[in-house]
């Protein structure tokens, strides 16, 4: 069987070619937050400039060293102390914004809250005092299971303002998953609702809570949100939050914690059964993602209002929900529910109910919009919106551009960002009033990030000559300061493939332009007849074609070709399967993007694809059912049936 990675070979091939090119508009480059010159500025003296970002932040105590760097172990501001709660509110109201709505949130049934940075402050301080009151302490380790509701911010903010170590696990994981990570980080404290409204109707959260801690003595109390009032079991560690946070004081004296204290650690999939808890501190976190919100979404806090539609329990939400619009006194739209829910311009009733100026989401999420149709967001006022921007796996140059132009209303520029779970901040995107965008280039590093695209023996790939593999060269303050628990998995994993280089499995190429094109996980590479083949690019050929809504591409088996494309695409007007003449016109239009070598074997109709609730699509089960394996394991699909739908398919074979 012919390796599906491309070690050992020297570049990925580079088929796709882009001309387009947007300038920003005029108006927003010469009022922007950040202008050309950051990029020089920082070159001249990276640690500077980021001492500079840093000093954007209420500090208690000045650091004595920027940067201690003992290869790939990285310590940023050391000394200096800080509290990341108090950096989100505290020093938002003392500045006498405390009117300012931190947050509108919209319930998936319809229900909606304001809340103000100073309601903010006291929610949390009074949960804060709650916690403290359970026996949490600083550096213990808090779960949050918890439904996009206020509280979940409140939980979090409550966890950094005393010093717990908060790791918020995604509201659709199962027992087991929430097990696994409750014995890995052995955490005291479980935060949870009875449920929370999904599709339409409520979905429970605690049963699988229950499941989970029973027989997990580090677990001492389980807090619960009343959100749906469905009926729940009740157990000897469970306390409700209206009993002991509501009463509490709202006066809270917070300390400051040192810049490396953890901040949070945030489980991630990895090669093994074992998930990979990144583990995040306070002072470089929270420096890098307070200013790439400023930078890259050139927002302004006293007019803008910024929706990221991303779940908390994903690094986005982390991020670009919580940690860096509140350190900058935003306004934040946050939603419960599902895009198509009680219909399908949800998204758009939303944006224009609340007047959204700056809207981030998912590739995947935008071409489920394609696949709806334009009518439908042509139906809601969008002319608010200034910036969109775009997060979770490449963007295809037809989504991009449908984007722009439905959604964006054809001037607005989509910033196009490339980060990780590890790496914390935005690392690669356009700036909005510096950068005339490219459909589906992530651009070039942010300011003080210094990325590169190298080859299998790690030397620089220059412009134009074609893909390889995305590396950071440099320390960045956002990175993860190792695996919970597992130093050596943290070496291996990220530091192993280049020495003194950061590589975590993304394959890119750069333009002749030196701009940077991001071509998915190195692990779903295809290697056909000896050419290592990018998912996304044959991905984006088949979904510029004008019958093709969605497509997925992974490489199977082929005794012949070393590996074979089998596409699994979702067809518009949602066809069941894909005739022979449409499958030899998608060929050849494929083909004619790219070269015959790019050609599909095999072309499925799917009604839908899987993907994670974080919007990236599980290529390796779509290779389980292209080899006709038993499919593996679902359980963070966002519909872990559309597998079974998926394999019903298979019958159909063409060549």
């Amino acid at each position: 069987m012919a390796d599906s990675t491309p070690q050992g070979q020297e570049t990925l091939s580079n088929l796709l070619h882009e001309s387009r090119s947007f300038p920003p508009p005029a108006d927003l480059a010469a009022e922007a937050n950040v202008k050309a010159d950051a990029y020089e500025k920082a070159d001249e003296d990276r640690l500077a400039f980021w001492e500079e970002q840093a000093r954007l932040l209420q500090w208690e105590q000045p650091w004595d060293t920027v940067l201690d760097w003992n290869p790939p172990f990285a310590k940023w501001f050391v000394g200096g102390k800080l509290n990341a709660s108090v950096n989100c509110l505290d020093r938002h109201v003392d500045a006498g914004l405390g009117d300012r709505t931190a947050i509108n949130w919209e319930g998936e049934p319809g229900d909606s809250r304001s809340i103000t940075y100073a309601e903010l402050k006291d929610q949390v301080s009074q949960a804060a005092n709650a916690i403290t009151s359970l026996g949490v302490t600083k550096g213990d380790r808090v779960a949050i299971y918890m439904p996009m509701i206020p509280e979940t911010v409140v939980a979090m903010l409550a966890c950094a303002r005393i010093g717990a170590v908060h790791m918020v696990i995604f509201g659709g994981f199962s027992s087991d998953a929430v097990g696994q990570r409750l014995d890995d980080s052995q955490a005291k404290l479980v935060i949870t609702a009875d449920g929370g409204y999904r599709r339409g109707k409520p979905s429970s959260l605690k049963p699988a809570i229950d499941e989970a801690v029973a027989d997990r003595p580090t677990v001492e109390n389980v807090l619960v949100v009343r959100r749906t009032g469905q009926e729940i079991e009740w157990n000897e560690r469970d306390v409700w939050w209206h009993d002991v946070v509501d009463p509490a004081s709202t006066e809270h004296t917070p300390e400051a914690h040192d810049a490396e204290d953890p901040l949070y650690i945030m489980y991630t999939s990895g090669t093994t059964a074992k998930p990979k808890g990144i583990l995040h501190t306070t002072g470089g976190y929270l420096t890098q993602v307070n200013y790439t919100y400023s930078a890259v979404f050139d927002v302004k806090p006293e007019t803008d209002v910024y929706w990221c539609a991303a779940d908390i329990g994903w690094v986005t939400g982390h991020s670009y929900i919580v940690y860096g619009p509140l350190a900058n006194a935003a306004t934040i739209v946050m939603y419960e529910g599902t895009p198509d829910t009680p219909h399908k311009g949800r998204f758009w009733e939303i944006i224009e109910k609340y007047k959204v100026t700056i809207a981030y989401m998912a590739p995947t999420a935008i071409r489920t919009f394609m696949r709806w149709g334009e009518e439908i967001p042509a139906k809601f006022d969008l002319s608010s919106l200034r910036i969109i921007g775009s997060v979770g796996e490449p963007i295809n140059p037809e989504a991009y551009i449908w984007y722009r132009e439905n959604i964006g209303g054809g001037n607005t520029p989509v910033v196009d960002t490339w980060w990780q779970t590890e790496t914390g901040a935005i690392m690669i995107s356009p700036l909005p009033g510096v950068t005339s965008g490219k459909p589906g280039a992530a651009m070039r590093g942010v300011p003080g990030v210094v990325a590169d695209v190298v080859n299998d023996e790690g030397k620089s790939i220059s412009p134009g000559e074609g893909g390889g593999f995305l590396v950071i060269r440099e320390p960045w303050p956002a990175m993860l300061r190792g695996i919970w628990g597992d130093e050596q998995r943290y070496k291996e994993t990220y530091w192993s493939q280049f020495p003194g280089l950061y590589f975590a499995g993304d394959g890119a190429k750069k333009d002749e332009d030196g701009d940077l094109w991001l071509l998915g996980r190195v692990d779903d590479v295809m290697l056909v007849s000896g050419h290592n083949i990018s998912t996304t690019e044959v991905e984006s050929a088949l979904v510029s074609h004008p019958k093709v809504a969605e497509a997925a591409v992974v490489g199977a088996t082929d005794k012949v070709t070393g590996q074979a494309i089998v596409g699994f695409v979702i067809l518009r007007g949602g066809e069941e399967s894909v005739p022979d003449e449409l499958l030899q016109e998608l060929r050849n239009h494929v083909g004619g993007s790219l070269g015959p070598i790019a050609k599909p074997a095999r072309l499925l109709a799917v009604p839908e694809l899987p993907k994670t609730r974080s919007g990236k699509i599980m290529r390796r089960l779509l290779r389980d059912i292209a080899e006709n394996r038993d499919v593996g394991d679902t359980s963070t699909l966002t519909d872990s049936t559309i597998m079974d739908v998926i394999a019903k398919q298979l019958p159909q074979k063409s060549s």
